[in-house]
């Protein structure tokens, strides 16, 4: 998702969701923290000083972190000279909530490796798609292995790099776990059935499954909708449920419930709506009677041998903002892929059942509509599924935020940044696939 403010023209125009979608599908079809640094067996990463316009970035002024002649912080800056700061730093612009670290963290072995791959005609290497994208890291993993590990803008890996949207699919894993727990009792069941205050309510009446899904029926716009006039609810969501104005006092519940308009039944069309994982969020707070961040902690950070604390950004009754601004380093993210890639498993213990894994990234025969839910991509559980045959997930965020999961291989490659201005990426991770897969 991106936040109320809308991208400096500068810094050349934004990819939609929809074309980078698009252009992936072309692509495959053709508080202080704490630390546990891991021992790694092979060398380290890589770090460079500066990227692609580095200059619009923000590197004249060290990278600012925030406007500070603006009294509201927008939660992703409207010039880009603050979003390597900003993107780095979120926790010194807003209030966010700890991810414990695990006591011991689980340790990469590195094999040093580089790719080739075909773009524009031309022979690329990892040099030349970092000198092209202004990405602040990026790391590519066979299973227990690092392959690639780079850093620009003079990020390192101790910087907790933003998820944006991201975080959509960690709270997907979530409820995964909480049913495999009893905690919810089924996904067929309504979101009003954990959270009393959407009684009533058409999110409220809505099931979860539909819910993880994107499927709700209830009118409500991202920034690509402002064509269609609702593209400033979620601005709207975000002045209401995080920032809070002195005269808006709804809270996080009223906020969500304010969006009251069905348009369609609940699983029955794809729409993506960052409001409905935060529906998700609440049925998750009320099952486990939890946080988000200490459920997390507990079913998965911590389990996973992560090397540094998390922190997640929290709304202004301190609930943590469902669908997106989670806050982990590189390595952390890539520990997460490989959870992932192992179908929930580590080292020998299911952490996210197994079904719930491949259910998460399956269509059901009876939910055709989303085989090819946006720009030729199918939609899971809060996750994007590639075409082809081949089984392979997306964890996407606005302005290049990606975790990209190959199951039959182990290979994930994680990428932070701060935009996207072409879908190179996609060739990249072919590549990736057909050269260590």
């Amino acid at each position: 998702m991106r936040s109320p403010s809308k991208p400096d023209t500068g810094a050349g125009k934004a990819l939609s969701r929809r074309s980078v979608l698009t252009g992936l599908a072309a692509t495959c079809v053709a508080a202080s923290a704490k630390w546990s640094w891991a021992t790694e067996i092979g060398g380290g990463p890589s770090f460079f000083a500066d990227g692609p316009d580095a200059e619009l970035y923000g590197a004249g002024e060290n990278y600012p972190i925030k406007d500070r002649w603006q009294i509201y912080q927008p939660g992703n800056p409207a010039s880009p000279k603050y979003r390597v700061g900003a993107f780095s730093h979120y926790d010194e612009i807003f209030p966010t909530r700890h991810v414990d670290r695990a006591a011991t963290a689980w340790p990469f072995k590195r094999t040093p490796a580089d790719v080739s791959y075909q773009y524009k005609g031309n022979r690329a290497s990892l040099a030349d798609y970092l000198a092209r994208n202004p990405v602040t890291g990026l790391l590519i993993a066979k299973d227990d292995r690092i392959l690639v590990e780079r850093y620009q803008y003079g990020r390192t890996d101790r910087d907790r790099l933003m998820s944006q949207s991201m975080a959509k699919s960690i709270t997907g894993m979530l409820i995964g776990i909480a049913t495999a727990e009893g905690a919810v009792k089924s996904i067929d069941d309504a979101a009003e059935t954990y959270v009393p205050g959407l009684k009533g309510t058409e999110y409220g009446a809505t099931p979860i499954r539909a819910l993880l899904h994107m499927s709700s029926g209830v009118k409500f716009g991202e920034e690509n909708d402002e064509a269609k006039g609702s593209g400033d609810d979620l601005d709207r969501l975000w002045g209401d449920m995080v920032r809070k104005h002195w005269f808006s006092q709804k809270g996080t519940v009223a906020s969500i419930a304010q969006f009251n308009q069905r348009i369609a039944p609940p699983g029955t069309r794809f729409h993506y709506a960052s409001i409905e994982t935060d529906v998700l969020g609440l049925v998750l707070r009320y099952a486990t009677g939890q946080s988000m961040c200490g459920y997390l902690q507990e079913k998965v950070w911590q389990p996973i041998g992560t090397e540094a604390d998390a922190k997640w950004l929290i709304d202004a009754e301190g609930r943590e903002v469902a669908h997106g601004f989670f806050n982990a380093v590189l390595r952390d993210y890539a520990r997460l892929a490989r959870l992932l890639a192992h179908d929930g498993a580590w080292e020998g213990k299911q952490i996210i059942p197994a079904q719930w894994m491949i259910d998460a990234t399956t269509v059901r025969a009876s939910e055709t509509y989303l085989a090819k839910a946006e720009g030729g991509f199918g939609y899971g559980y809060q996750v994007y599924l590639f075409p082809g045959s081949r089984r392979q997930f997306a964890l996407l965020g606005h302005l290049g935020q990606r975790i990209l999961v190959d199951p039959p291989s182990k290979l994930v490659m994680v990428q932070t940044a701060v935009d996207e201005k072409s879908p190179e990426i996609w060739r990249l991770w072919s590549a990736v696939v057909a050269q260590f897969g």
